[in-house]
């Protein structure tokens, strides 16, 4: 994958009409019913989906929570959160959580576009999710009460079907309560599940149909 094209394709792309539910529906989880209307008082929230270079690839950070008892605990996820009254819109919100969380500087960000929302029940987070490019790979400032580790997935993986599986969680409000549920699955064994797999989804289609 021809990286410097790869991205102006993607971002071509994200110009265009997004798959949204069609592509985020491959990897719901159900864990949680998903309300028909959002509720009017849903926080609104970012994450950023960052591509970068490295080894002559284009990779995607994730990283992985830490264990603090909250409702993404220890999930893996895009760098992102809750917006703040002092964010000028949610692409600030993007770029300074990803800032607060990993240590990337917005400065190094290329904005190439935005994938569909998405409503998450357990935490009523509304959420944004926004895709940029950074030229080079980044250098990581953790913040270790929020970040355990980043993971440094390469794209081709994430086309990859053989990723897709199928595990069983637990819902957040009732840890009996037991589900099968879609998810990538990486090579040490973690898996990728819920609403960041469901953003992935959609991200997946969209790279797929811009660079193949």
């Amino acid at each position: 994958m021809e990286i410097v094209y790869s991205i102006k394709r993607l971002g071509e792309r994200l110009l265009e009409p997004l798959p949204g539910r069609l592509a985020h529906d491959r990897m719901m989880a159900r864990v949680v019913p998903m309300p028909l209307v959002i509720p009017e008082n849903a926080k609104p929230s970012a994450v950023l989906a960052l591509l970068f270079p490295k080894n002559s690839k284009l990779h995607l950070l994730l990283i992985k929570r830490t264990e603090d008892g909250r409702a993404h605990s220890g999930q893996i996820s895009l760098p992102g959160g809750k917006q703040d009254p002092t964010d000028a819109d949610l692409r600030a919100t993007a770029l300074r959580e990803a800032q607060e969380e990993v240590g990337i500087r917005s400065a190094d960000v290329l904005f190439l576009g935005q994938l569909s929302p998405l409503y998450i029940p357990v935490s009523n987070f509304h959420v944004y999710p926004f895709v940029g490019f950074s030229e080079r790979t980044p250098e990581y400032l953790l913040s270790h009460q929020e970040v355990a580790h980043v993971i440094e997935l390469p794209v081709q993986e994430l086309l990859n079907e053989k990723r897709k599986t199928v595990v069983e969680v637990t819902s957040p409000a009732d840890r009996n309560f037991i589900r099968k549920v879609n998810a990538y699955m990486l090579d040490d064994g973690a898996v990728i599940w819920g609403a960041t797999a469901m953003i992935l989804s959609e991200l997946e289609v969209v790279l797929q149909e811009a660079v193949g």
